[in-house]
């Protein structure tokens, strides 16, 4: 289940090659056991006369593995590779001692070649210049595990479409098997952390709208009607609260538990976006009205504070620190611009009111950063709300800046929503329909 949850909603999804970690048990097992392989395949092609026992068994499995690179219509290749690694009359060659294994070997080298991806020609080519037939035979393994995982990928690429228009059942039908058999291992038996979710959001919606419809002055309050909640609005924001979640206190709904990662990931984008947004913000609002309009220089001063925060989620990242650096380049930044643009510098006063400005950032309850917080969490609503199939909704005031990085975390955020919602619906619904009734 996790697998295809992660190649339906996952656009980038590859297999990789398993890399060990240098110093570990496993990879200096591994090791061992390789050298030991090729130290025997080694001595056996050293008597005389030589073995061939370890590299026939070599062979085939060579041949095996051309063999499944080859789609149902590639028939002369599959003949070719079957009548050149004829393993019967390779060991009838062996043992009338007529065997020329560098002959196989070139025959090797080139079927990989054709049947490689582009971009394993230049290893292909390398085989050719080895010359022992040891090293050669390790180094055309290498190249074909590559060659397997660029074919799992071409596989996965292949099937994702199908697989898109399955994954939703299945998905939903293994979940719930899951939640039946063992619902102890992974979940509560009855959705609690889902419902708790859910709840929450209702109730905080309901005391928004009920706010919104008080009167102005004394009178009764609005109608029922006006502090009516859809479901699908609920769950927008449920999904919403998913971006301001404390991973460390709180336990992560159970339908969503396969996203916990992606979800923290979008938070810490985001809440990287919010700090630079409020720096550019407080920096364009006290330099000159034309500093902002300079798309070089705006795009600079953002390239610098992104930097300056890229390792914001890391535990040794001190915000304040960074914003104090920030605080310093920026200004140096923004005279620099001034002066070249013909606009009086800042003064020295002007200077320290930016720099505390921009250090004001650091704190989560600082006015800017609770503003451009919230205009965020709305554009994020709003895009979310429209089904994805309209084009970006305007960007609020002062987000004109991260614009392009917003609209990207924005794609990534309602994809991610809109696969979940199409899986684990009837389960939300159903919880739903019971708590908004009690409301």
């Amino acid at each position: 289940m996790a697998l295809a949850h992660e190649i339906a909603v996952n656009g980038e999804f590859r297999i990789k090659p398993v890399e060990l970690p240098e110093d570990s048990l496993e990879k200096r097992v591994k090791d061992i056991v390789h050298k030991a392989f090729w130290d025997c395949l080694s001595t056996q092609l050293s008597e005389d006369p030589p073995t061939y026992d370890h590299a026939i068994k070599l062979v085939g499995e060579i041949k095996q593995t051309l063999l499944s690179f080859l789609l149902p219509g590639h028939t002369r290749l599959r003949n070719q590779i079957t009548e050149v690694l004829d393993l019967d009359l390779i060991k009838q060659e062996a043992e009338n001692g007529a065997l020329d294994i560098s002959k196989l070997a070139e025959f090797i080298i080139g079927m990989m070649g054709t049947l490689c991806a582009p971009a394993r020609d230049e290893e292909v080519k390398k085989l050719k210049d080895i010359k022992e037939i040891v090293p050669l035979f390790r180094a055309i393994f290498s190249v074909l595990d590559l060659m397997k995982v660029d074919m799992a990928n071409f596989a996965v690429t292949s099937i994702r479409p199908h697989l898109m228009q399955q994954s939703v059942e299945y998905e939903r039908k293994k979940f719930q098997e899951l939640l039946e058999k063992q619902p102890i291992v992974f979940f509560t038996d009855s959705l609690d952390f889902v419902t708790q979710w859910l709840e929450e959001a209702s109730d905080d919606l309901m005391n928004q709208k009920y706010k919104n419809s008080l009167p102005a002055a004394g009178g009764a309050a609005g109608s029922g009607d006006a502090t009516m909640l859809s479901p699908v609005a609920v769950q927008n924001y449920a999904y919403l609260k998913l971006l301001k979640w404390d991973h460390l206190q709180r336990p992560f709904p159970e339908t969503v538990l396969m996203d916990q990662s992606r979800f923290q990931e979008l938070q810490l984008q985001l809440e990287q976006l919010t700090i630079l947004g409020a720096v550019l913000l407080v920096t364009f609002n006290m330099a000159a009205p034309g500093i902002s309009s300079q798309a070089d220089f705006a795009e600079k001063l953002k390239m610098i504070v992104k930097i300056l925060l890229t390792d914001m989620h890391l535990p040794s990242f001190h915000l304040k620190d960074a914003l104090t650096t920030i605080g310093e380049k920026v200004c140096v930044e923004v005279s620099s611009c001034l002066s070249l643009c013909g606009f009086t510098p800042f003064t020295t006063d002007q200077e320290t009111v930016l720099k505390g400005q921009i250090q004001a950032v650091a704190s989560p309850e600082d006015p800017i950063r609770r503003i451009m917080d919230s205009r965020i969490l709305t554009f994020l609503e709003t895009y979310l709300a429209s089904g994805h199939q309209k084009p970006f909704p305007t960007v609020p005031g002062g987000l004109g800046p991260i614009q392009k990085e917003l609209e990207e975390v924005a794609v990534k955020f309602v994809r991610l929503v809109n696969y979940n919602k199409m899986v684990f619906s009837p389960y939300y619904d159903a919880i739903l329909s019971k708590s908004l009734v009690r409301s």
